[in-house]
């Protein structure tokens, strides 16, 4: 018989994150979640209930599960996301749990940037929210595969479906003008645990799965193993003396794609073209490097390659020194035109100077004909602002858009001055459906 850890080794991973405005009950959610996947340890749930009855509940309180983790977020902690990892035989998930205030919306870019799937939570005495229009432009604008809107508190209206049905309807609308089409709505209480691990037995009209039931079963396409191989060189061995001292490997961690043995590679930024020799893992040789794995190739060329090179197989990414992107200013200091940063891709960092602040988008306006609202007039990118830049490279970066690689179509502009991030950005079109780039860009 397959032991609990073998079975939980060969189950699939799901990465999702949570998102709701201020005391929506996503921490009771996030709680709730934990609670009945029997994901808590047992000294967990005894100190929860002694600290409820504390203050006067009789039932355990399941918010104070993350109250730890927020306390820390209250002494200023930088990425203002928890990170919480629990595992059903079915399934093992990574869930971000994201701050709910509208000035923290780069800690949801953050949460989300790596999500497969977004559960975006709305009080069902509140309906959707500025906040949520907010995360589902977020959601679109990071492409993340899968959205469930999850209707909270349905038991303080009296479960009534109408509700239901006018939320998910507003939603659905406003997320599908995004370009967001897979849309997943679930009802539930997660107070009472209706419909968040076992069915509510006070809403008969759903029929739908609950919400641990989705994540079990929802299927991830977004395999990055399918895509171009993206193999970033972060540092180069050539031992010194000894018995290998014609070894020359070259060690990173393959981004995208599989490569093996006798593949072809090129070598961006030089364009220069060679044969993998051999693939070093963990000391051993092996024939194939998978995605996520961290690895050394071998080449049988003798060819000129340093940290920040690019490893690529089949189409090529494109090697530019101007790059039209999205970003999100996650810096207190706004981002101005004429500004000049680091850009950090992959493993390469280069100078660049900010060409052009080309427009700020407006996430939470109503969405007009045509997509959403774009500023064109603006000199600055503040904290928490979403907008589209040109940016010039001081030498040339290998870059695919966001949408076709994440990995490779993502970066961070750095203070060249105090080496504090300022922006995250994503190359190229993205998910959200705005209008084209402005024609001087």
């Amino acid at each position: 018989m397959t032991s609990t850890t073998e079975e939980l080794t060969a189950t699939s991973l799901l990465r999702f994150a949570t998102a709701g405005s201020v005391d929506d009950g996503k921490s009771t959610l996030v709680g709730r979640l934990l609670h009945d996947s029997k994901s808590v340890l047992v000294d967990q749930l005894e100190a929860v209930k002694q600290a409820s009855r504390r203050r006067g509940q009789e039932s355990p309180d399941l918010a104070l599960l993350t109250d730890g983790l927020r306390a820390e977020r209250e002494q200023g902690i930088t990425i203002d996301v928890a990170y919480r990892y629990f595992a059903t035989p079915r399934r093992r998930f990574i869930l971000a749990d994201t701050p709910g205030h509208v000035q923290y919306t780069r800690n949801m870019v953050t949460g989300a940037s790596t999500a497969e799937l977004a559960v975006v939570l709305v009080d069902a005495r509140n309906g959707v929210l500025e906040q949520t229009r907010r995360h589902a432009a977020v959601a679109a604008l990071l492409r993340v595969p899968h959205v469930v809107l999850a209707v909270n508190k349905m038991d303080l209206v009296g479960y009534d479906e109408a509700v239901f049905a006018q939320i998910t309807g507003e939603f659905t609308a406003y997320a599908a003008r995004l370009g967001v089409n897979d849309i997943v709505t679930v009802p539930i209480s997660a107070l009472a645990g209706d419909n968040v691990v076992e069915p509510s037995t006070h809403m008969d009209w759903y029929t739908g799965p609950t919400l641990l039931e989705h994540l079990e079963t929802v299927r991830v396409d977004t395999d990055p193993a399918d895509a171009p191989a993206r193999f970033p060189v972060q540092y180069v061995i050539r031992p010194q003396r000894g018995e290998f001292h014609d070894y020359r490997g070259y060690a990173g961690q393959l981004a995208s794609g599989a490569l093996r043995t006798g593949d072809t590679v090129t070598v961006l930024p030089s364009g220069r073209t060679g044969t993998i020799s051999g693939i070093d893992v963990l000391g051993r040789s092996a024939d194939i490097a998978s995605v996520g794995q961290s690895v050394t190739l071998r080449l049988a060329e003798d060819l000129d390659i340093s940290r920040g090179d690019l490893l690529a197989a089949g189409p090529p990414p494109r090697l530019t020194q101007d790059v039209e992107a999205t970003v999100c200013h996650l810096h207190d200091r706004p981002l101005k035109a004429g500004d000049k940063v680091l850009l950090k891709h992959t493993t390469r960092t280069v100078r660049a100077v900010v060409k052009e602040i080309a427009c700020r988008i407006d996430i939470t306006a109503p969405i007009e004909e045509g997509g959403l609202d774009q500023h064109t007039d603006v000199q600055e990118l503040r904290v928490n602002d979403i907008g589209k830049v040109l940016l010039r490279t001081a030498e040339p970066l290998a870059l695919d858009d966001y949408r076709d690689n994440q990995r490779t179509g993502s970066f961070l502009l750095i203070d060249p001055a105090d080496g504090t991030t300022r922006t995250a950005g994503m190359v190229g079109t993205t998910g959200l459906v705005t209008p084209d780039w402005p024609h001087h860009v």
